[in-house]
């Protein structure tokens, strides 16, 4: 449906404040310590609650609706399972009829975690949906890959834009569908990008290195303990500079790719304009004051980065969006929220 009202741009916004975060964090790390990991399942909700309750667009805010119990309970599973794993493949020939089998079953396994976040999270009291197929998440999620590998990670951005579309493409809220489909060139950027900071750091850091390891005396390095120690460090800051601003630059390439090229279906359309080195001097500094401050303001960069990229996220709809609204909540209210108890179960993967 096209509508003829100029639309008005929603900006994203977060609402939640550092301090407020920090009275959540503490809290959750607290209970989460004295009770053995188990309140984990819990401070996950929790955690996603805050963020999601506090992000708010044209006004209307998300929200997660999980509980602990619910994620408890799939970690308990996900134990077990690996436990069994783990006893089966101890037996030769069984073992590898099990790796094979699991390599079939992970699929459905994602499809699961994608149904179960997707059905727990809401927009304007709206659930989303995620209705991915078998097919397309073996392909993404496990062919694709072994062929990313064969090409010694070359077709990497194929991978990532194939794994993108089946995530995005699977999605609905209130009924209407999102799409999604970008050229691999803007990828193919990313990656290029990513690869030049990593070849230019590895450079100029390896240069000062190998430089300080031709000045030490080789008896020296081996008898005293701090020129080890010197050398180390500078290996191990050579590695954390080249790569992890490297995968930060990666990611702020492609947020705004894959942003800028999807949609809800009714032509409602998104936008991202982060600045991919504004996101690695924030990924950075949040680093290093987490560090100095013992952990102490983890909750403080979390904010910040979360915030930074919510004001950097834009909402362009096709028309009124109260109409659009009220099309969603119509469509939601008739299909109803009747889960299976298995949907109704968080898996625990990281999706």
């Amino acid at each position: 449906m096209q509508y003829t009202t100029e639309p008005q741009i929603e900006e994203f916004e977060f609402r939640g404040s550092a301090r407020e975060w920090f009275g959540v964090w503490i809290v959750n790390l607290f209970l989460t310590i004295i009770t053995a990991g188990i309140y984990s399942a819990w401070a996950k909700v929790r955690t996603k609650k805050y963020f999601y309750q506090n992000t708010y667009v044209a006004g209307r805010n998300f929200d997660y609706h999980a509980t602990g119990l619910q994620i408890l309970i799939g970690r308990i599973i996900m134990i077990v399972a690996f436990i069994a794993f783990s006893i089966v493949s101890a037996i030769p020939l069984v073992g590898l009829v099990a790796l094979l089998a699991l390599l079939f079953i992970v699929p459905f396994l994602l499809i699961r975690s994608f149904r179960f976040n997707a059905q727990m999270s809401s927009w304007s009291n709206v659930r989303f949906r995620f209705e991915g197929g078998y097919v397309p998440a073996f392909l993404a999620f496990i062919l694709y890959p072994i062929l990313t590998a064969l090409t010694l990670y070359l077709t990497f951005p194929f991978l990532d834009r194939a794994v993108k579309r089946f995530t995005l493409n699977g999605h609905s809220l209130g009924g209407h569908s999102f799409s999604f489909d970008a050229p691999i060139a803007p990828f193919y950027k990313a990656f290029f990008a990513a690869a030049a900071w990593v070849v230019g750091m590895l450079m100029i850091i390896g240069s000062v290195v190998f430089s300080m390891i031709g000045s030490i005396d080789p008896v020296t390095l081996a008898e005293d303990p701090t020129a080890s120690v010197v050398l180390i460090g500078g290996i191990y800051a050579m590695i954390f500079i080249a790569f992890f601003p490297a995968l930060t630059v990666y990611r702020a390439f492609v947020r705004n790719v894959t942003l800028n090229h999807l949609a809800l279906e009714g032509g409602h359309e998104f936008v991202s304009n982060v600045q991919p080195m504004t996101v690695v001097w924030i990924a950075i500094s949040n680093a290093l004051i987490t560090v100095l401050s013992l952990g102490l303001l983890l909750p403080w960069a979390q904010v910040r980065l979360y915030r930074y990229l919510a004001e950097h996220t834009t909402l362009v709809p096709n028309g009124p969006l109260d109409q659009f609204v009220g099309q969603i909540e119509t469509r939601a209210g008739a299909m109803g929220d009747a889960y299976t108890d298995l949907e109704g179960i968080d898996l625990g993967l990281p999706v």
